[in-house]
């Protein structure tokens, strides 16, 4: 029976996605199974001093279902997974495969108020996590929840029999993804066996991963893009390396990169600019990288000039995703402003994609519009939210992204901005709604608007500009301290502070945050 609050596919575009070879009809855990047990000897997994082969990560994943499933789990029971990038996150995560157990994807820096959210939403059966502390305040928000992990069980788990063989329907959810949505906290994203397994081999074709590729991943794993596009679970079927790495700071990075012999690298702009200003960059040997895949936001020419210059083999490869589904990858084959000006073109060919104006018409070639995608990987409705739903998707499928796109005369398409009102720090999508309601809780503020300004190595900072109270008067420090006191992930946290009298008005009587952006930006409040 399909997990209520999912929207399936229609029949008629499944048939055609299988018919086409895009659905396999196979689950997750069986793909990757039978490729664990395919590459055996080959080592998987690299972390610190510690290599794990495909045999030992098959045996350790079991071990851990079957004490899941012993604990009570089963098939389209909602956790949450909230650890860091360590083996045990890769352990967990199949092993949940194993048993058809879905995971929430919540990321490492989330706090009481974002989990909290996720387990309620979901109807979450356990919480995985690390902090013993956060762990206890989740138990007494919901005592409920039947296992609550933050010891060693992940990497050791106490004696139990095997899982029995779990019977999964490929177009049921394999995991719970995170949006980066504009309305409150993320949304939940469904995706089915069937379209996550081809997202992950379809970008694995963009990339040419093979038995030989070496990764390294330094993004956290509870993101699509270092997970599937293609991620370890690219790698991982392929028989390749991942090199996982527990920072992102150039001397935990670069002389991994030697060490190891590194072929493929995923990054954000932001972590790019500040290895590339580290002295390591030219001081360690990173002549076996040949492809740094950049994604989250748009990387400058420059700063590909740099890598370029910095990594002697290395193709830079634009690409631009969402947990929602669509891919678009530039290629080594492309002319040179192709690779330079744009994220290139959908990775699979029905991958249908409209740009579209505020009415819903498709616009000219070569204008602006809005990217509205359907396609044999891409999500057919949020996971619980009918209303939301009816909103971003259209009569006939399609999603309505939100992002601003340009089709270049090659066929490519490039960024132009986006609808959303989100802050993109560094490539975490901050949704700007979801803070002003937290702000908006603080006895001296009257009324806030949170806008993005430029950062030359972030792309944008949050800053919130407030009108206060009559009388009232408020830091940055106690801003920072009354949203943290609210359980509020600290990368979510204001990094600048406006009082203002009033804010400016669009010709509708709405905020124009564009013109506080102007201002501010031009130095003057």
């Amino acid at each position: 029976m399909p997990l209520d609050g999912v929207v399936p596919f229609p029949e008629e575009f499944q048939q055609r996605y299988r018919e086409r070879g895009y659905w396999e009809d196979r689950s997750m855990d069986q793909v990757f199974r039978e490729a664990f047990q395919r590459h055996g000897d080959r080592v998987a997994l690299v972390f610190g001093d510690e290599n794990i082969t495909y045999g030992e990560l098959a045996q350790r994943s079991q071990a851990l279902a079957g004490y899941l499933w012993a604990e009570g789990l089963r098939p389209l029971d909602r956790v949450v997974v909230h650890l860091p990038n360590t083996p045990a996150f890769v352990y967990l995560h199949f092993a949940l495969q194993r048993i058809g157990v879905l995971p929430i994807m919540a990321l490492a820096a989330h706090r009481r108020y974002e989990i909290d959210h996720y387990v309620r939403l979901a109807g979450a059966s356990a919480y995985f996590g690390t902090d013993p502390g956060l762990a206890r305040e989740i138990r007494e928000l919901h005592p409920w929840l039947r296992l609550l992990v933050t010891g060693d069980e992940l990497l050791h788990p106490p004696d139990a029999p095997p899982a029995p063989a779990v019977d999964v329907d490929p177009t049921d959810p394999c995991v719970l993804l995170l949006s980066g949505g504009t309305t409150g906290i993320p949304k939940l994203i469904p995706r089915t066996h069937n379209d996550y397994v081809y997202n992950t081999k379809a970008a694995c074709a963009a990339q040419e991963i093979s038995a030989d590729t070496v990764q390294l991943c330094v993004l956290p794993l509870a993101h699509n893009y270092p997970l599937a596009c293609p991620g370890i679970q690219g790698v991982f079927l392929h028989g390749g390396r991942v090199i996982l790495g527990s920072g992102t700071r150039p001397e935990q990075v670069l002389p991994l990169i030697e060490r190891h012999r590194v072929t493929h690298v995923g990054g954000v702009p932001a972590l790019y600019i500040r290895w590339l200003a580290d002295p390591l960059a030219g001081s360690c040997d990173l002549s076996s990288v040949i492809l740094l895949q950049s994604g989250g936001q748009r990387l400058q020419p420059e700063v590909r000039r740099q890598l370029a210059r910095t990594f002697p083999n290395g193709f830079v490869q634009e690409n631009f995703g969402m947990s929602e589904g669509t891919l678009f990858f530039t290629s080594k084959s492309d002319p040179e402003e192709v690779r330079m000006e744009t994220v290139g073109v959908p990775v699979c060919p029905d991958d249908e994609v409209r740009l579209t104006d505020e009415e819903g018409r498709e616009v000219s070639p070569g204008e602006v519009g809005e990217l509205t995608v359907r396609g044999p990987y891409t999500l057919r409705g949020y996971y619980r939210a009918e209303d939301y739903n009816q909103r971003v998707f259209t009569p006939d499928g399609f999603y309505r992204s939100g992002d601003l796109m340009r089709q270049h005369p090659s066929g490519a398409y490039l960024v132009e901005g986006r609808i959303k009102d989100l802050i993109n720090r560094g490539g975490e999508k901050i949704s700007a709604e979801e803070v002003e309601n937290l702000i908006l809780t603080h006895p001296a503020v009257r009324n806030v608007a949170c806008i993005p300004l430029p950062d030359p190595v972030l792309g944008e900072r949050m800053c919130a500009c407030v009108i206060l109270k009559e009388g009232a008067g408020l830091d940055l420090a106690g801003l920072s301290d009354h949203l943290m006191g609210l359980g509020l992930a600290k990368f979510k946290l204001p990094e600048r502070l406006e009082v203002v009298d009033h804010f400016p008005l669009s010709t509708f009587g709405k905020v124009s945050k564009k013109q506080l952006v102007d201002q501010l930006s031009a130095g003057s409040a």
